[in-house]
Formats: C-alpha cells, structure tokens, sequence
C-alpha cells in the first residue's frame, strides 16, 4: 500500500474522567494519520464533559454520546459505525496501553501482509507486574479461543487489534460487552483473515485505579468462545 493509511482511533470510555484527556493528548501525538473517535458510554463522572471540550479543542474529532450505558462491545459497534479510515483500532481510555505503539503494530498491514495485527501483552514487551490470576485467566481463554478458531495467539483478549476497515465493517459483531474481544477474534478466523501478532508494552492498572474487569468476565468470556464459534452467522460476510 503506498498511501498513507489514515488509522481510525475509536476510544469508549465509561467513567474515565480521570485519564481520558491524557489518553487523548498521547494519542494526538502519534506520528500517523489519525481520526479519533471517542464514544461515552452514559458516564457519570463528566467524562462526557470532558469530551466535548476537548472536541472543541480539537483533539478528537468526533464525539459520539450514549444516552443508556449500553457497554463496551456496544460503544465500540457505533465507533466502527462512524470510522472512516483505512485500518481500525480501539484505544481504551485507562492509560494501560501505550499509543506510541501503533506505528509498529500497524506496519504490517501497511506492507500488505496482514488484514488484522494483535498487540501482544504475552510476547516479552515491558509490563508493569500485577495479579498472577489474571495472567492465567487470560492464557487460559486465549488457548480456549485458539482451540476452536485453530489460531496459535497469545493474547486473545488484548485491546489492540488493528484491523483492516473494510473488513472489519463487514463482520457480523452483536457483543454489548466485554465479549466483544472473543467475537472479534472468531470472525476474523472464520473470515480466513491474516493475522500477525506483534509484542507491545503494558501498564495494567489496578481495582483502586479504576480496573474493571472481574472474574464474572472472564466467565461469561467462556460461555461467549462457544457462542461465536459454534454459531457463526450466515451470509456472505465471510467472502474476501
């Protein structure tokens, strides 16, 4: 691909009063073409307020409010909706994951190798040292997920999956929550994707900084790899 790829930055956020602008600020420093997208997701906290500041500052270029907290995968589902760039990322609003990185991750799909690049948490990137379950609870579905998609990932569950736009406004996504990350994943590999996998850094945060996710999650994330891979979707959505 020889023009520039503009990358769609979508970023829900619920409740992120405290970190969005900064995630915002790291993001417009990127050296890429960027449209960034935030979406709130019914905050409580003026994190809606905060966006339309800064969306008046010019730091994103479009903010898109939910009037119901209708969750992750459904915030991300509108942002897709309205992205109009080439290749399309999601950048969650809690400081974990560091934007400087998407230069490198989206390289191959630049080169043509690739229609979706994962972030890696598992192969070997700096990572601040938390919850040892966690760690496990992750390995765990990923090698679940892997088994049924007959991918060999490491990190079925991290946030950053840049994936080619035409393709991925073409996948059947239904999740409203945190399955989003295990449906994506099945219909990529039902959709005979190419997908690379590239080590990225990661400053997991904790429950007293604001860490949402539970073990409820990653239960329901079980009942979800069975849902989405035993039960894809009819139609033509799966030709190239």
């Amino acid at each position: 691909m020889k023009r520039d790829l503009v990358l769609s930055v979508i970023v829900p956020a619920y409740n992120e009063a405290a970190t969005i602008e900064a995630v915002l600020r790291r993001l417009c420093q990127v050296p890429l073409s960027l449209e960034i997208i935030a979406v709130d997701d019914a905050s409580r906290d003026g994190t809606g307020d905060i966006l339309d500041r800064v969306g008046r500052e010019a730091l994103v270029h479009r903010v898109i409010h939910h009037p119901l907290n209708r969750g992750k995968g459904s915030a991300l589902r509108s942002g897709i909706a309205a992205a109009t760039g080439d290749v399309i990322v999601v950048q969650d609003a809690d400081l974990e994951y560091d934007p400087a990185e998407l230069p490198v991750l989206l390289e191959p799909i630049r080169q043509g190798r690739a229609d979706a690049v994962y972030g890696s948490r598992f192969l070997g990137g700096p990572h601040r040292v938390l919850y040892f379950w966690h760690s496990v609870g992750n390995r765990m579905l990923t090698l679940l997920s892997n088994m049924f998609t007959d991918l060999n990932l490491t990190d079925m569950e991290t946030c950053y999956k840049l994936v080619r736009a035409d393709l991925l406004k073409r996948l059947p996504l239904t999740s409203d929550r945190f399955g989003f990350e295990v449906e994506i994943t099945a219909r990529l590999a039902q959709a005979g994707a190419r997908i690379w996998e590239l080590p990225i850094s990661y400053s997991g945060r904790t429950y007293a900084e604001g860490k949402k996710i539970t073990w409820t999650d990653g239960a329901a994330a079980l009942f979800h790899i069975l849902r989405y891979n035993l039960f894809p979707p009819r139609g033509e959505w799966r030709r190239r």
